[in-house]
């Protein structure tokens, strides 16, 4: 059986996607505290990294330079994975929904500002479970069309 991983197949994934909860409540908070969401998910990004290298470093290999290379290589993969994964992507998403939809309430209702706001954040939120498998599943088709055949690799 393969071994579980907490950073992609448990709760522990949603870490990746503070800052789209940062994103949402966007229109309510200080824009630091919506950074400080983005700093959450890149530890999260930083966590998974560091621990898909280090287990990558416990296998055996034929000989150092091999190893050294599989190690780098699944350490790049990772990031890259998780920073479009986890960050990049979904807070391009949310960010845009929130901005949309603040735009057309403004443009389309004769709500008040609060109450668009709080829309807007309802709205954000409402979306986010929605994103993550399509996200993952995109990000998941694309690396292992580019990155992951350019260096002959499958997933990490």
């Amino acid at each position: 059986m393969a071994e579980r991983d907490i950073y992609r197949d448990t709760p522990v994934r949603l870490l990746g996607y503070a800052n789209e909860v940062g994103e949402a409540f966007r229109p309510q908070i200080h824009v630091n505290w919506v950074r400080l969401s983005y700093g959450i998910a890149s530890t999260y990004v930083l966590a998974d990294t560091v621990d898909k290298t280090f287990k990558m470093s416990k296998r055996p290999f034929v000989n150092s330079s091999t190893k050294y290379h599989q190690v780098f290589i699944a350490g790049v993969d990772t990031l890259i994975w998780q920073s479009f994964a986890s960050v990049i992507i979904p807070g391009i998403t949310i960010n845009r929904i929130c901005a949309l939809s603040l735009y057309t309430m403004k443009h389309t209702t004769k709500l008040p500002s609060k109450t668009r706001k709080w829309l807007t954040t309802a709205i954000g939120l409402a979306c986010i479970p929605f994103i993550v498998k399509p996200i993952d599943t995109f990000v998941e088709f694309v690396m292992d069309e580019t990155f992951r055949k350019a260096v002959g690799t499958g997933k990490y």
